[in-house]
């Protein structure tokens, strides 16, 4: 009885697991849970391994395969458990199998319960009792339907990522790559103004929302990489809340309103995706934006005709505030770079370069 009662809080657990990992559409808030400790069981060893590769695109590409990998290894372990659990069950009913001569133990059970779930249906072994027989089609239809959400699965996850690259991948000719303040906001002015901007902003405002919406339904698309190395969905938030920051802090002569919404969707993107993870800010990290930098950055704005309303860099510290520590701590435990706020010198953007053009330079 001890392991049929087992059997059933695994096969509960994983269930339950599997719930609410794919089809409830919201955060769960539960701390104890068989997927965090899942992904925080093989993030850690498996870019602890990466930080120390020391070339940076075999280290990109060892992480960029994580994700994949721990998508399908999590499938795997939750279907291992299930057989598991469903084998326990048969055991402690007493293992009431008939095989061909063959000693019946638990290792019968734990194959009987394996062809069952994947419904192979090879006919060696069979029930003998009822109890036996309708445990048999409990599992074969558990399987049937666990296989089922999971090819139904995969698309949504693919379909997400998707969407979240596109836009990146337009913001390379809009802020540089990798991207940075600085650069789209000179790319966005004409004659002084920003006319363009809050076309930009009111997108990635919805783009945000949309990563919300699908990083906390699908954490795991948090640790999938972008298609270039100096690109990645934290680098884009941070220089859409970079961006929206300076002009709240003060771009003379522009309206503040879509800036204001654009920051505070991001932020909150941010700071939620940071619980999910339980990644705890850190309020006295070293700054992003040192002394020489903010010079730099009012310099870059002036040489586009935009003059600064915040010399001293107070207000635009303060909005820095609410954002910079989450998305440092985030970008650690991810190893995404964060973008600089000004470039030191200019950089082709990707869409201008080719590794046969590299070679001829």
């Amino acid at each position: 009885m001890l392991f049929f009662i087992l059997g059933l809080l695994l096969i509960a657990a994983v269930l339950w697991e599997a719930f609410e990992t794919i089809i409830l559409p919201r955060r769960v808030r539960r701390r104890f849970r068989l997927t965090r400790l899942y992904y925080r069981g093989t993030w850690l060893p498996w870019s602890g391994f990466a930080r120390r590769t020391r070339a940076q695109r075999r280290k990109e590409t060892l992480l960029s395969f994580y994700g994949p990998l721990s998508l399908i290894g999590l499938l795997v372990v939750w279907a291992g458990f299930l057989v598991l659990g469903f084998a326990l069950l048969h055991y402690g009913l007493g293992s009431r199998l008939k095989t061909n001569g063959e000693t019946v133990g638990f290792a019968i059970d734990l194959y009987v319960s394996g062809t069952n779930f994947f419904t192979l249906g090879l006919g060696d072994v069979i029930p003998l009792t009822w109890p036996a027989r309708v445990l048999t089609v409990l599992e074969a239809g558990t399987g049937f339907g666990f296989l089922a959400i999971v090819i139904g699965y995969l698309p949504v996850i693919y379909q997400s990522f998707s969407r979240r690259e596109v836009i990146i991948s337009m913001l390379d000719a809009r802020a540089g790559s990798p991207p940075n303040a600085a650069e789209l906001l000179k790319r966005h002015a004409h004659n002084g103004t920003l006319d363009d901007l809050d076309s930009l902003l009111r997108d990635w405002e919805q783009w945000s929302a949309e990563l919300l919406e699908s990083h906390l339904s699908y954490p795991v698309l948090a640790y999938f990489r972008s298609q270039h190395d100096n690109q990645s969905w934290l680098g884009a938030l941070t220089t859409i809340l970079d961006a929206s920051a300076i002009v709240m802090a003060g771009v003379k002569g522009r309206p503040l309103n879509q800036a204001r919404l654009t920051f505070a969707m991001a932020r909150h993107a941010v700071v939620d995706l940071s619980q999910t993870f339980d990644t705890r800010p850190e309020l006295h990290h070293p700054s992003r934006l040192d002394a020489a930098d903010l010079q730099r950055l009012h310099a870059a704005l002036r040489a586009a005709n935009l003059e600064p309303d915040d010399p001293e860099g107070q207000r635009l510290a303060r909005f820095r505030r609410m954002y910079e520590p989450y998305v440092e701590t985030l970008a650690r435990y991810l190893q995404m770079s964060l973008p600089p706020w000004v470039v030191a010198a200019q950089q082709k953007d990707n869409w201008q370069t080719t590794a046969w053009e590299t070679d001829r330079e």
